[in-house]
């Protein structure tokens, strides 16, 4: 892989000990100008319901924010958890992002909830949803509304009824398909979509899903081509002891989720250095570590490369772990910050 290797960035509005929601976005506002500066490809925000450590919770909204606040960098879900909305209103929502950011855009949808069992019921008793087992009918149904042909509803008395997500489109953000199964990425090659793994999730699976994705993939006028890429969880810093010390907070917290303890919000590293050991944790933490890149600047881009050859891909989406020490401020994290810049800093935008 040479220089043209491109860096994008998946934000899950972190949440520390000691911090506001209202500082949580601000830190993440700050973080996504940064990544706008340094010439990053795109800014995601994940999905993710009544998790302590998490706020982002609404794609949409931050997408619009985001986007009214950079300049060039392409701002997205990664992704929108689609059997919590109805299709129409997810279509309704991007298509005014697109009107807002013409041409930078990105619409990444899922098929997992972004919740717990008793969350994803009280979306599902509470307001209009997706069948999760009509997940396919529901992503072309969002292509066909966003278009600037949009849909046809056929009534029962025999009638056509034109549907439209807005009244006079012209132009429609990007759809993609996110998974981390065979199911996903055999569906948007069936569709002709691009398609993401959720490699900073689990990366199990990852050469076979890629692998269908390519060989099964059917053209489509928008993406003649096959389009992946995939996303790595990141910690950056001058020496990789100060890596390890702002991974350590993420690591402890997805080790919580793992092994299905309550979730609190992230430990500074103070306290997640100070935190008693626990063989179960540690060991999940163990094998998590051998998947992040926990490094300096040129081992991370050295890893970032291998990464991309190894898969067949020019664009890495990163998601910047490293975490806050008791003495940074609320309303920033220097450590995500220091990830973005020094990756930057060793690998060149790409034009």
């Amino acid at each position: 892989m040479d220089t043209q290797l491109r860096l994008s960035v998946l934000d899950l509005v972190p949440v520390r000990s000691g911090q506001t929601s209202r500082q949580a976005v601000a830190a993440s506002v700050r973080l996504a100008k940064l990544a706008d500066r340094l010439g990053y490809t795109r800014y995601w925000f994940a999905e993710h319901h009544n998790m302590p450590a998490v706020a982002s919770t609404t794609p949409p909204v931050l997408i619009a924010s985001i986007a009214a606040q950079t300049e060039r960098i392409r701002v997205g879900s990664g992704g929108v958890m689609l059997p919590n909305h109805a299709p129409l209103v997810v279509a309704e929502q991007f298509a005014a992002l697109e009107a807002l950011a013409p041409g930078r855009i990105d619409l990444g949808i899922g098929r997992a909830p972004g919740s717990d069992p008793v969350i994803t019921q009280l979306l599902r008793i509470s307001g209009p949803t997706a069948d999760v087992d009509r997940f396919p009918d529901h992503i072309t149904d969002i292509l066909s509304l966003l278009s600037p042909d949009g849909a046809t509803l056929r009534l029962t008395s025999g009638r056509e009824y034109p549907i439209m997500a807005t009244p006079a489109a012209t132009d429609v953000p990007t759809l993609w398909l996110l998974g981390s199964s065979d199911y996903s990425a055999r569906l948007a090659a069936s569709l002709g979509l691009p398609y993401v793994f959720a490699n900073h999730f689990s990366g199990d699976g990852l050469e076979r899903a890629l692998e269908l994705y390519r060989t099964e993939y059917t053209p489509s006028e928008a993406h003649p081509v096959p389009e992946t890429f995939l996303t790595v969880n990141a910690s950056v810093a001058p020496t990789v002891e100060e890596a390890r010390a702002r991974a350590l907070p993420q690591l402890r917290s997805m080790a919580r989720l793992r092994t299905n303890r309550p979730m609190r919000p992230l430990e500074t590293v103070e306290e997640a250095q100070s935190a008693p050991s626990d063989s179960i944790g540690d060991e999940v933490i163990a094998a998590m570590e051998k998947r992040w890149i926990i490094a300096d600047a040129a081992e991370a881009v050295t890893e970032l490369r291998r990464l991309a050859d190894r898969h067949g891909i020019d664009e890495v989406m990163v998601a910047p772990i490293g975490g806050s020490y008791d003495a940074e401020p609320g309303d920033a994290t220097p450590g995500r910050e220091q990830t973005l810049e020094l990756l930057a800093g060793e690998l060149p935008p790409v034009e």
